[in-house]
């Protein structure tokens, strides 16, 4: 672990690494929205990944990293469908139906479905009286953020529908993490998000060119929000990210969970005029108690610290 050391410009790369996934991360909601203006969904998935995959593929093949075996390829490129291809899918998806900053919302409820699925595994950690309060607490932020009241959003059926694909994508994305984690990958890890990226990739690929989608409409902000993803989402995000991991502890590393969707929010608001009022942020920060209760009532720090190691474990 790298310790603190003042006047040494190497110690302070992780913790720039760390800001970059906060700050960037938080950006992709909105270049979701930026890109689906000239693209279309499944193409615009299609190209992401196709792009930053080969990218890294070529960036793992000149640092000579030997690829494994058929058998784990297969296996990981199940786990990219997984993590990527559906998460990554719905949230795309979603984001044609409600705004990018609720999208980033809907969201935080992430490490609620990881600790209820790992609480299923047959080795994992049971849920106790606090970790219930916690859920609980975190649900109630849900509610208030989705019943019919005085916000600045109104539940319609097309956020209905945004929420639900996105708690659908949010359940492969922590399903694929804990899977991935049981089956642990013998490369190196950038080698391993490449080849779940591509797998993402062409898979969308095949998609876009079976199933009718709009017409691609070229834009200076699709175009900008397409190069923006590939960059800063899925390149230099994601490498910043495997740093961080690899030199700070895992419990600071997370508090991207907390910081994303408040970028996200405020670049949706400044960009779109997105709306967002005091009944969304209360549900936010209620939801935010939630986590932080379940995640300091958990002794889940060494699995969660090998999910995150997990090149599957980012938001790519």
């Amino acid at each position: 672990m790298v310790k603190w050391q003042m006047g040494s410009r190497t110690h302070l790369l992780p913790y720039a690494a760390l800001v970059a996934i906060c700050f960037f991360w938080g950006t992709t909601y909105l270049g979701i929205r930026m890109a689906l203006e000239s693209f279309p969904p499944l193409l615009l998935v299609a190209i992401r990944f196709l792009v930053s995959g080969t990218v890294l593929l070529a960036w793992a093949r000149w640092k000579r990293w030997p690829l494994p075996e058929w058998r784990e390829i297969a296996r990981t490129c199940l786990f990219g469908l997984m993590l990527l291809g559906v998460a990554n899918g719905c949230l795309t998806f979603a984001e044609t139906w409600i705004p990018s900053s609720l999208a980033a919302l809907f969201l935080t409820t992430a490490p609620f479905w990881l600790v209820g699925l790992e609480s299923l595994q047959p080795n994992g950690e049971r849920l106790t009286v606090a970790v219930v309060v916690g859920l609980l607490v975190g649900l109630a932020g849900v509610v208030l953020l989705v019943v019919p009241g005085n916000g600045a959003i109104e539940m319609g059926p097309n956020l209905w529908k945004g929420f639900l694909v996105l708690q659908v994508g949010s359940f492969a994305w922590n399903a694929g993490s804990i899977l991935q984690r049981r089956w642990r990958a013998t490369t190196h890890p950038l080698l391993t998000g490449a080849m779940q990226q591509m797998a993402a990739g062409i898979v969308y690929l095949v998609a876009a060119l079976i199933v009718p989608e709009r017409p691609v409409t070229i834009s200076v902000t699709g175009i900008a929000g397409i190069v923006w993803l590939v960059t800063f989402g899925s390149i230099v995000g994601y490498s910043a990210y495997i740093y961080a991991l690899e030199t700070l502890p895992v419990s600071l590393v997370s508090i991207y969970t907390y910081i994303n969707p408040v970028v996200a929010v405020t670049l949706g608001k400044l960009f779109y005029d997105e709306p967002f009022g005091r009944k969304e942020v209360t549900a936010m920060l209620i939801i935010f108690a939630g986590v932080l209760i379940v995640k300091s009532r958990t002794t889940l720090a060494p699995a969660l610290s090998r999910l995150l190691r997990r090149p599957g474990s980012s938001a790519a």
